[in-house]
């Protein structure tokens, strides 16, 4: 399997789905209880699943780049 992320791409995107998207969801619960934005739900629901998404996906391709350099 071809190496398709550099070690800082996989970083930054590990980042944003452990800390990133999960700060901005919290974020926009409170301010839109707070303020009373409308669809704070859906888009608070939509950020996690997005950041679910991307978490599996670098999940799985690091399972496999370790599985290719013999490290399971």
């Amino acid at each position: 399997m071809k190496v398709l992320l550099t070690n800082r791409a996989y970083d930054i995107l590990k980042w944003i789905c452990l800390i990133g998207l999960p700060a901005l969801a919290a974020l926009i619960a409170a301010l839109g209880e707070i303020w009373h934005f409308p669809y704070v739900t859906q888009i608070v629901l939509t950020i996690n699943a997005v950041g679910v998404f991307l978490g599996a996906l670098i999940g799985v391709s690091t399972a496999a780049y370790n599985k290719e350099r013999g490290d399971e």
